[in-house]
């Protein structure tokens, strides 16, 4: 198994021979072998020794460490060291205010046009007019980018788009047992809004590291502004996957009632907006065998064959979002003329 994810709480890893083996207490509750393994993510309290570290430095398993409700905490990740060309072009690329402020409208342009696609295909599908009208007008506004002349105007734009679609997103919900008032974060208030966390997290952790493989530092984009511990161009680079991979992924497990209210731990069932941040306690937690459907979900998920739509290449939707990183990569160091919107919605 190429990903493994630890989600028991006070648990601790020990290094036997050539694997590791997880325990709580004095019980052993299983074998993670290291063949094959190249990602290892930790999540909640799950300690680590010394010579495990070492173990999975010479094996050179990237180690990602994420909080109780799926925070990022760390990463480790053994440095190639080789990339410092490509790092000097992306300093130099992103720090002209131009060249930053293409990219953020190409990035914000593919988010938009992929939500207004996915809207007009859904409003088609259940015939709802309301959703095919939400998807013109962020279509409309994702027209709009070309005229703003500066990042803040981008983010603007974004914010408007972003408020048109997530107020039809209770439309695209077909499981009663599920509602959706509104994105919120940091932590998610309801079901639905934990799912979306969840695996915008994940989506966020796949974009990382596929930029640091590619080289590029990825605490340096142009439409999130630089701060302490914000992976910024792995945030920039994801947002056009968002409903292509994440809200497709999320709205699936909800409608074809594969998760049920009743995997979730709700705190705030009946007054979202009284929970106090001062208490530990999560509002909403997902229960552990459901995050474990969702993590299985998600990795059949990122195993779905796709055709590239640029160019025509069979791959998965891992190997879409990897050539995607490449040709950021390519345009950064000046090998491709331009960046395109990606737009990943064959079907209008």
């Amino acid at each position: 198994m190429q990903r493994t994810y630890v989600l028991e709480y006070g648990t601790y890893l020990r290094k036997v021979s050539d694997s590791l083996e997880l325990r709580k207490k004095d019980k052993v509750l299983c074998q993670i072998p290291l063949n094959g393994l190249k990602q290892l993510t930790l999540v909640g309290g799950v300690s680590l020794s010394s010579p495990v570290m070492d173990l999975l430095a010479r094996n050179r398993i990237e180690t990602i460490i994420l909080g109780r409700n799926w925070d990022f905490k760390a990463r480790f990740m053994v440095d190639e060291h080789k990339h410092v060309a490509r790092r000097m072009a992306q300093y130099y690329k992103m720090g002209n205010p131009d060249f930053a402020l293409r990219a953020a409208r190409v990035l914000v342009r593919s988010k938009l046009e992929n939500a207004s696609s996915f809207l007009s295909i859904r409003g088609r599908n259940y015939q709802d007019e309301e959703l095919h009208a939400a998807g013109a007008k962020i279509s409309s506004l994702a027209e709009a980018l070309e005229s703003r002349k500066s990042i803040e105007q981008v983010r603007a734009v974004e914010g408007q788009a972003s408020k048109v679609y997530f107020a039809m997103f209770p439309r695209l919900l077909r499981n009663k047992s599920f509602s959706f008032n509104g994105r919120n974060r940091r932590p998610p208030l309801d079901p639905v809004n934990a799912m979306l966390s969840y695996v915008y997290t994940m989506l966020i952790m796949e974009t990382l590291t596929m930029i640091t493989a590619a080289g590029l530092d990825p605490y340096l984009g142009s439409l999130h502004a630089l701060e302490r511990g914000r992976p910024s161009l792995a945030c920039d680079l994801v947002e056009e996957w968002r409903t292509f991979l994440g809200d497709r992924m999320v709205l699936g497990l909800i409608n074809r009632r594969q998760l049920k209210k009743s995997d979730f731990t709700i705190r705030s069932a009946n007054q979202p907006g009284k929970y106090q941040k001062e208490d530990r306690s999560l509002p909403v937690e997902m229960k552990k065998h459901a995050t474990r459907k969702l993590i299985d979900r998600y990795e059949k998920w990122m195993a779905t064959r796709a055709i590239c739509p640029v160019t025509s290449e069979e791959t998965d939707y891992r190997g879409l979002m990897r050539r995607r990183i490449w040709k950021f990569c390519r345009w950064i160091e000046g090998r491709e003329r331009s960046f395109e919107p990606g737009l990943w919605f064959v079907e209008k």
